[in-house]
Parts: C-alpha cells; structure tokens; sequence
C-alpha cells in the first residue's frame, strides 16, 4: 500500500474523533501536507498535532499467567502487582489479567461466602493504591455483587479512578464448569448502570458510584473492550458486534483448564475472532493448580488480525509470566478496509463509550527507531505425550508446595500403570531443576524447604536425581504371587529416576488377616486355580490389594522419620489408576472386575491421596512412556510397554498367569472406545450398540456387538456408585468419568431391560438377513 494510500485509510478513522472538531478544509490541507510529506505553516501545526495525536502508531501491551491459589487473597494480590510491575518496565500502557485472579478461579462454592467479597475489595483497594500500579490501565477479575446479584466481573482502573465493572455475559456451564451455580450472567447488552462503591475502595478513588455493565472505554487513540473466557466460544460472542463497532482492543480473561489438544481449539478461536474482522487481542489465562483437580495452562497470548505475536508458556513453574507486543492500530484499522465489513458496521448499534485521557501509544514512540512491531510468529503446541508429561508434574508440584507435605510416596508394582507415574513424578523433577538453572527464586525456595535444608542455606540442586531423592519415595510390595520380572523392573525403574525404594514382602501380614477369618468361621477360602469359588477368589485378591493401601499409608507416615528428615513432616500418596484402571475399576475396570466373576476392588492402588494419570487412557498413557523413554534417556520404560498388564494378586502355574486383557474378553483400546462413547459422544446402550455395527462391524457380528455393549453398561451401572469415592485426579481428558464435577449420574441404576430389548430385536433383525459371521469380516447383507 503506497504512503498516500495508508494515510487515506488511517485520517478517514479521525472524521469522527476528535479531529472531527476541525474544519473539513483544514482537514484536507493537513492532509494533502501529510500526503506529500511537505512540511506545513505554524498556523497549521496545531492541527496536525491534533490529527497525528489521533493517528498515533505503536501501541505496547501485556497480558499474563498467573498462578493463583483459590481464597490465597494477599498472595493473589502479590502476583497481580508484580504482573503489573513487569508489564510497566516492558513498556506497556494496558495490562490484562486472569479471570476472577484477586480470588483465584477455582473457589467453586466460596463464591457463596459474603467473606470472599469483603475480601476481594480489600485487596482491589489494595491493587488501586499501590504505588507500582499508578499510569498504567489495568484490567483485574474479581466476583462482584450489585443489586444483591452475584456477577463474575472485570474491574477496569487508571491512576486510582475505577473506568468500568464489566459483569460476564454468557457463564460456562459444561464439563467441569458450574458457573451458573454460583454467578448470574449480565442479561442486557450493551447497557449500563451505576454501581454504588463500597467504602473501602472509594475512599481511595474518591468515587461514590462508577459504571457496570456492558461498555467499552476509549482512549484519546484507541478503544478496548473487555470479553471474558467463555464469551469467546459462543457463537455470537462480543467480540463480533466490538468489532463492528470500532472496538479495535479486545481483552479477554479466562480461567481455562488444561485438557489434551484443548490450546489448538483456543487458539483457533482467537485467531479466527480477529482473522474475520481484525482487531488485537490479548489472551490472559491462570496457570497452574490452584486448588483442586484442574490445572489452569497459562499460555497468555497476542494476536493481532489473526497472528499471533506472543504467546506465553502452556506449563510452567513461574508465579508470575508477562507477556508483551509493541503492535500498530493502524494494521487494524488498514484491515478493516473494505466494503462488506463497512455496510455492517453501519448498521451496528452503538456501545457506551467511557473515556480515559491517557494515550495507549505515546507520540515519542513513534519516530523512535528502536521501537519495532511484533512480528507474527507460529503458535507453539505441545505433542499429547509432552502434555502428559508436563500438565500432571506441574499441578504435582503446585500441590506439594502449597500443602505442606514431605514429598510423595508411590507403591512401586512394575507394570506400566505405576510407571506412568513415577515417570511424571520425573518429569516434575526435571521442571524444578530446569527452574532452578533458570534463577527462578520461588522454586528456589520451595525446592530447599521441601528438600530440608535450611533457609538460609545456598544449597541448589545440580541433578533431577537429587531431587527425587529428597522427595520421592517408592515401594515394591510383593508377595507369593507375584513375578520376578515386576520386581526387578520397579527396582532398576526407581534407580534410574533416583527415587528413594524398599522392597518387602508382605505374605506374613496376609496370612494374619486369613488365619484370623478361618479362627471365626472356620472356613478356609482358595483361590480359583486351587479349587475355590468366585467369591473366595475375589475376597483373597482383595485382601491383598486393601493392605497395599494400607501399608502405603503406614509408610507414608513414617519414611521421614525414618530418614530422620528435619522437621519431620508426612508423605503424599499416589495413586496409578489410569482412566482404563480407574474407569474399569469403576467404568471399565469394573469389566476386568465382572468380566472374570471378581468383585471390583476399592480401596487398593487407586486409593490414594491424588492420582496424576486418573483421566489417561491405557492407550495414550502407553505412547506417553514410549515418548519419554527417548526424551528423558530412560530405556528401561519400553521394558513396560511391552509387558503384560497383570494384578498378580493370584497364584501362577504352569498353565494360568494373571492377565487383564485375558480375564476381560476385551483390549484396552475396545475399553477406550466404550469410555469415549458413552462420555464425550454421550449415547446410551442402544445408541451405542448402533454406532459400533459400524465402527466394528467388519470384525464382529452384531451380536457380539451387543453382548459386549451389554456387558459394558450392565458392569458399569452395578458398580457407579464406586466412582463417588474416588482419589482427586488430575483432569486431563473429555473421557473422564471423574465423579466430582465432570461425569454427574446417578450412582443406583435400574436394569437397562428397554435398551437390551431393543438391541436384541436389532441383532435379530440382522440375522434375518445374514449377517452372522464373527471375525473375519461380514456377510453380504440380503436384500429386502
């Protein structure tokens, strides 16, 4: 575009700001002056002074991470000012903060609590006042109530003046999301009112009512407006009627949990917001654990016209991550030069505008030279396998820090669920060490009350075995049944990380619990092998597994003093159930359970304290530790891939060893399918049944089809109620059947007798018409 061309588009954006005051005909002559880069007369300086103040070019921004800690409120303030500290010494005029970060996000039903907004007050006031926060407009969350309403809001300051609360507009409510439990939306577009301040903060601002509700504020060379998490991925979000409405500085706070793949599709909505009508956008999102199973993934974000400019860390250590762009208005206003856009524009309906005297873009900047735009840059993802590996070590982390725990402890089996997470239990290792090298003061801290040094020690770790020395413990709790190979392989996986191991034998502890049952009643149970029942099989592996959590705790409890660690202090433990080990102790597990006439197993290896795999499918968890073995040079973990999952909780002979897959009649992968089916594409037994004639239909029979949909839901609803009990884990995946928040049912089912009726009437159907055949393929269908 040639310079004349440029100013046209940029002076026909001044017609109606301020340098609308001007007459058209000096107007044009400043214009015609700028055109031609011709100096103009001293008469006519004033007005081009007007002009290019409205014209100004660059403009630098920052948005951030933080990792806030629900009801933390002086800790969460303390981050919110060093956030706008750092935003300040990069150079930027506007800073853009997580959603609800005075309180952090997750506080759930402390929303309810008139504390958490005395509080919340509080610490704005003390946001507002603070020295380091002054000539710079900030955008704050925090939950407000106007009118008696409880609103999730933005609060919007310059220089100790409130400009607007800005209450959400469209809730999340899906998935792990209950925000309509505990706010209600702003149900009137494009309207505003006063809100009456409370005292605390208007003592400092000197205001006694300010503005709430849905505006947007102008600068003397800009205008901004304000979205929030959930309103971009509405159909028909904000940011569509901004744009057309000459907003060109869209700020968005979130409270985005982390899940597989998830970023692509965040990321794919922001740029596709500002591709389609141009704008800049910062993206500003919590990191970290802030107090429950959710891990918030940062990965704050600047785009502009749909290219990002800056983006952030997705998994991280830091307490605080600013993110900077020097950017030109002009691009977008260039960007928006065309007809079509224009015709709707005009027809848009104007938002309240509140104006703030302060230029985002300073005049100084502009002919400064070292002063260049951001260039766009390649958004940067992380492979499924790294994510596994980093979000559950960082929440890990966050937890341990923050509760005051010793370290971990883990039972240590040698099958690959237990080694998914000791191998995250590294993966957190390498992260404090990496933060560490990095001069990160806060892990600094952490990492050497945790590792029990003294405070004033200068102690730093020089290896990731150090650490997991200090604050990871494993065990191996063998008995009779079970195998060398598991033994050896816990034993060689735990030197190589570095984790503190013992290795024992519990059979003694086992046959206490037995003798004692045979003294009362008498009665001797076997195992199936030896000639027993379904019910003495079953009661015999269940003793077995229940003292594993029983002894883990036991030694959980007493390792630091064992190891006479400073301070003492308990350990926490994990548990390794994946979502095919917790799903099918309780989803799909409770197939291995039935399937092989055992009763499900609570209370063993996945009762724990937390579990960072317990929404990981067997499948994805196997190609994460095939993953790390290369990344983290630990070779022994393909030992694990390629061995069979087995409890080991029953006898071996010569003919019989113990296999999941075996005992079921189903792989993992099939499992993973019933999980995904009934979770994420939400279909019930008929609907189910239906979509696998499909999927699997050239490999099975319908009426394999339906014995094992059946058999999927007849297990499943038999055994919902034990979902109710289990260990927090971490969230990673829409398949999780996590009962807390994310899977809601009921846990007393009746038979599925309708359902089951009508898939049989199907399969009939189909062998009516000859379709019988089992594995191989199908026959040829004949026809009506």
């Amino acid at each position: 575009m040639s310079r004349k061309e440029h100013i046209t588009v940029i002076y026909s954006h001044t017609i109606t700001s301020e340098a609308g005051n001007l007459s058209p005909h000096t107007r044009d002559r400043v214009l015609l002056a700028l055109i031609a880069d011709e100096p103009v007369c001293e008469a006519q300086h004033t007005d081009v002074s007007v002009i290019l103040d409205i014209m100004g070019h660059l403009v630098t921004l920052a948005t951030c991470s933080l990792n806030q800690w629900a009801l933390d409120f002086e800790g969460n303030a303390e981050r919110i000012i060093e956030s706008i500290r750092q935003a300040k010494a990069a150079g930027a005029t506007l800073r853009v903060g997580p959603e609800l970060e005075i309180t952090g996000y997750g506080v759930l039903d402390g929303f309810l609590e008139g504390d958490t907004f005395l509080h919340s007050w509080e610490m704005l006031a003390r946001i507002i006042d603070h020295p380091d926060c002054q000539d710079i407009v900030v955008d704050v969350g925090l939950p407000v109530r106007h009118r008696n309403v409880r609103y999730n809001c933005r609060v919007i300051f310059y220089n100790r003046k409130i400009v607007l609360i800005r209450p959400k507009m469209w809730l999340a409510n899906d998935g792990n999301y209950r925000e309509h439990r505990h706010f209600t939306p702003w149900q009137r577009p494009q309207e505003v009112e006063d809100y009456y301040l409370e005292s605390i903060v208007g003592k400092i601002t000197g205001q006694y009512k300010v503005p709430f509700g849905d505006a947007v504020i102008s600068t003397r060379d800009t205008c901004l407006g304000l979205e929030t998490c959930e309103e971009l991925f509405t159909p028909n979000g904000p940011h569509v009627p901004y744009g057309l409405a000459g907003v060109e500085i869209i700020s968005n706070s979130s409270g985005s949990h982390h899940e597989l793949k998830k970023l692509d599709t965040r990321v794919n909505l922001i740029t596709q917001a500002t591709k389609l009508s141009g704008g800049i956008y910062l993206y500003a999102n919590q990191q970290g654990c802030d107090g429950d199973r959710l891990y918030y993934d940062g990965c704050a974000m600047i785009v502009i016209n749909g290219e990002i400019v800056a983006q952030g860390s997705q998994f991280s250590l830091n307490d605080v991550e600013v993110v900077t762009a020097t950017v030109d208005i002009e691009e977008v206003r260039t960007y928006r030069c065309n007809a079509s856009r224009g015709l709707q524009a005009s027809k848009q309906s104007p938002y309240v505008r509140l104006d703030i005297d302060i230029r985002l873009s300073r005049r100084d900047e502009d002919a400064e030279p070292s002063l260049a735009t951001s260039q766009p840059i390649k958004p940067r993802y992380h492979a499924p396998e790294e994510e596994i590996a980093l979000g559950p070590a960082c929440w890990l982390w966050d937890y341990l820090r923050r509760c005051g725990a010793a370290g971990f402890f883990l039972p240590l089996s040698g099958g690959i669920d237990s080694c998914a997470t000791a191998t995250i239990v590294h993966s957190m290792c390498r992260e404090v060490l990496k933060a560490v090298r990095e001069g990160n003061e806060q892990v600094i801290k952490d990492v050497r009350r945790l590792c029990a040094k003294p405070a004033d020690s200068e102690w730093l770790p020089t290896t990731t075995q150090e650490i997991c020395k200090c604050i990871f413990h494993t065990s191996y709790m063998g008995t009779q049944n079970s195998g060398k190979e598991t033994r050896d392989r816990a034993a060689r996986l735990a030197a190589d990380i570095g984790s503190y191991h013992i290795d024992f034998n519990f059979d003694t502890v086992v046959t206490s619990i037995m003798n004692l049952f045979t003294v009362i009643t008498n009665f001797q149970p076997r195992f199936k092998v030896h000639g027993g029942s379904s019910a003495e099989n079953a009661a015999l592996q269940n003793v077995q597994a229940r003292l594993r959590m029983v002894l883990s705790y036991l030694f959980a409890s007493l390792l630091p003093a064992v190891r006479q660690r400073p301070g003492g202090g308990g350990l926490l433990v994990l548990a390794s159930s994946n979502v095919d080990g917790k799903s099918l102790k309780h989803e799909h597990r409770t197939l291995l359970s039935i399937f092989t006439n055992r009763c499900h197993r609570m209370y063993d290896a996945s009762s724990a304290d937390l579990n960072p795999i317990g929404s990981v499918s067997k499948v994805d968890l196997k190609k994460f530790i095939s993953w790390s073995g290369h990344s983290f040079d630990l070779p022994i973990l393909e030992e694990f891939i390629h061995a069979t999952p087995t409890a080991e909780l029953e006898p071996i002979t010569h003919d019989y060893v113990q296999s999941d897959e075996a005992d079921m009649g189903v792989t993992y992968a099939q499992l993973g399918v019933f999980g995904y089916l009934r979770k994420v594409a939400k279909l019930g037994p008929y609907s189910m049944y239906e979509k696998l004639l499909h999927m699997w239909g050239n490999e099975y029979s319908p009426r394999e089809i339906y014995e094992k949909t059946r058999h999927f839901f007849y297990y499943y609803s038999i055994n919902r109620h034990k979902m109710t009990v289990l260990t927090p884990s971490y969230h990673a995946e829409q398949y999780s059947p996590e009962d807390n928040r994310h899977d809601l049912r009921q846990f007393l089912y009746p038979p599925f007798t309708w359902a089951y009726k009508k898939m049989e009437d199907n399969v009939k159907y189909w062998e009516s018409k000859g379709w019988t055949t089992g594995k191989g393929g199908k026959k040829s269908v004949k026809a009506d």
